[in-house]
C-alpha cells in the first residue's frame, strides 16, 4: 500500500473533532519557540559576516561557506534525528536537538578561525535540521485536521519572530558586545530546551500508530518504499529546494544589497529587512489559513506565482519608500509557504516516518538553499545584484510544474 492510498484510505475528520486542546497548544509553543532560536541564531550570521571577516581575515568564499556548512550540517542533522524521533518519541529528541545547536552556537564565540568556527557551525546545524520537522510533526500529530495548515504555519512564524529579532537586535547589540558576544547569547535555547522536556506530552497518535506497528521497517526506507512515494518524495525535494534557495539568496544578501546599492549603514539596512520579516510573518498566517479553508494545492500555486512576479519587480526597484514596501510584499510571497510546509508533509507520509520525512525532505532543501547565498552573489558579482535577485523567479516557475505534476490535495486527511 503506497504512503498516497494510506492517506486516501483514512478519509476526513469526523465532524466534531477540531477542538484544540492545551496540550495542543503546549506543543505549538513549544516547537514555535526552537524554531525562533534557529531563526535568530541564522540570520545574525548573516549580519556578522562582515565583522567576522575582518576579525578572522577571512574571504568573501570563507564567510559565505559558514552560512552554507551550517545548512549542509542540517541535513545530516536531519537524517539523523528525524529517525530517532520516529523510534524514540518527538518530545525526547527534540530536546536533544536543542541543547546541541545551543551548546556549538555558544562555541562559535570562541572561535580562533576559519576552521574550527566551520566546525562549529556545521555541529550547530545538525541540531538545527532536527528541530523544524520534529517540531512539525509534533504539531501536525497534536493538533485536529481542519486546523492542520495554520498550526503549522504557527510554527513557522516562530522562525520569523527569531529572525525578527536578530534584525532588531544586532544593530542595538553588535557594537557593543561584537560578534563573539552575539554568539554567545546562542548558549540560551539550552535553558528553553529544559522547560519544554518537562511540560510537553508525545502526541496520541504518535503512541498508538507506534503500539499498532512497533516494527514499521526503516523510516528512511519508507520515504521512497515505491513509485508512488518516491514521486511524492521527489516533488517535496524540489519545492523545499527552491523554498529554501528563494529565501536565504535573498535575505542573507538583502542587506549587503541595500547597503552597496544606496549606502545604508547596518541599522538603516536592518530596517529594510525587519519591513520584509514582517511581511514574510503576515504572509505566513495568512497561507495557513487560506490552505485550510481551499486546499494546500491552491495556496502554494498562488503564492508560487506571486514569488516569481515580485523577486523580478523588486529587482528593477529604485524609489527607497518603494522598496521598503515591496519587500513586505515580496517577503509575503517569498516565505509565506513556509506555512505549509509542515501540514502537507505530515499527511503525505505515515506516523513511522513522518519526522524522517519533514527533516529529510525540508533540509535537503536547506543544503541546495545553502548555495543560494553563494550563487547570488557569483552572479551579483558578474552581472549585479539585481540581475542575482531577478534569476530567482525561473525557480518558481520549476516550483510550480512540480507542485502541478507530483503533488497531490490532503486537506482535511487524517493521518495515517
Amino acid at each position: 500500500m503506497t504512503a498516497t492510498q494510506n492517506i486516501s484510505q483514512a478519509g476526513p475528520a469526523p465532524a466534531g473533532v477540531d477542538s484544540v486542546d492545551s496540550k495542543a497548544m503546549k506543543a505549538l509553543w513549544g516547537s514555535a519557540l526552537g524554531y525562533a532560536m534557529d531563526g535568530f541564531d541564522l540570520l545574525i550570521l548573516g549580519f556578522m559576516l562582515r565583522p567576522i571577516s575582518a576579525d578572522l581575515g577571512l574571504s568573501g568564499a570563507q564567510a559565505a561557506s559558514l552560512v552554507t556548512a551550517t545548512l549542509v550540517g542540517a541535513v545530516a542533522g536531519g537524517l539523523l534525528f528525524g529517525m530517532l524521533s520516529d523510534r524514540l518519541g518527538r518530545v525526547r529528541v527534540l530536546t536533544w536537538t536543542i541543547v546541541l545547536f545551543a551548546v556549538f552556537t555558544g562555541l562559535c564565540a570562541f572561535a580562533q578561525g576559519y576552521w574550527d568556527l566551520l566546525v562549529y557551525r556545521t555541529i550547530a546545524g545538525l541540531g538545527l535540521g532536527g528541530e523544524f520537522g520534529i517540531g512539525m510533526a509534533l504539531v501536525a500529530e497534536a493538533w485536529p485536521a481542519s486546523k492542520r495548515a495554520r498550526a503549522s504555519s504557527y510554527v513557522g512564524l516562530g522562525w520569523q519572530l527569531g529572525v525578527l529579532a536578530a534584525a532588531l537586535l544586532t544593530p542595538l547589540l553588535l557594537p557593543s558586545i561584537g560578534w563573539r558576544g552575539m554568539f554567545a547569547l546562542g548558549v540560551l535555547p539550552a535553558i528553553a530546551a529544559y522547560f519544554i522536556r518537562k511540560s510537553l506530552h508525545e502526541p496520541e497518535v504518535f503512541v498508538r500508530r507506534t503500539a499498532e506497528q512497533p516494527r514499521a521497517g526503516s523510516p528512511l526506507r519508507l520515504l521512497v518504499k515505491d513509485r508512488d512515494t518516491a514521486k511524492l518524495s521527489l516533488g517535496m525535494v524540489i519545492l523545499c529546494s527552491v523554498q529554501n534557495f528563494g529565501y536565504y539568496g535573498v535575505m542573507i544578501w538583502l542587506p549587503n544589497y541595500l547597503s552597496s546599492r544606496f549606502g545604508y549603514g547596518l541599522t538603516q539596512s536592518a530596517l529594510w529587512t525587519a519591513v520584509t520579516i514582517g511581511g514574510m510573518a503576515i504572509g505566513i498566517c495568512v497561507f495557513g489559513h487560506v490552505a485550510d479553508r481551499i486546499g494546500r494545492r491552491p495556496a502554494f500555486l498562488a503564492y508560487m506565482l506571486g514569488a516569481a512576479i515580485m523577486v523580478v519587480a523588486y529587482s528593477r526597484l529604485t524609489d527607497p519608500m518603494v522598496l521598503l514596501v515591496a519587500g513586505a510584499v515580496m517577503g509575503f510571497f517569498v516565505n509565506g509557504m513556509l506555512g505549509g510546509y509542515g501540514a502537507l508533509i505530515s499527511e503525505l507520509y505515515p506516523t513511522a516516518a513522518r519526522a524522517t520525512a519533514q527533516n529529510v525532505l525540508f533540509n535537503i532543501g536547506r543544503a541546495v538553499g545553502g548555495f543560494g547565498p553563494l550563487a547570488v552573489g557569483a552572479v551579483a558579482v558578474a552581472y549585479g545584484f539585481e540581475t542575482a535577485i531577478a534569476l530567482l523567479a525561473v525557480l518558481y516557475v520549476i516550483d510550480i510544474v512540480a507542485l502541478w505534476l507530483l503533488i497531490p490535495e490532503r486537506r482535511g486527511a487524517e493521518l495515517a
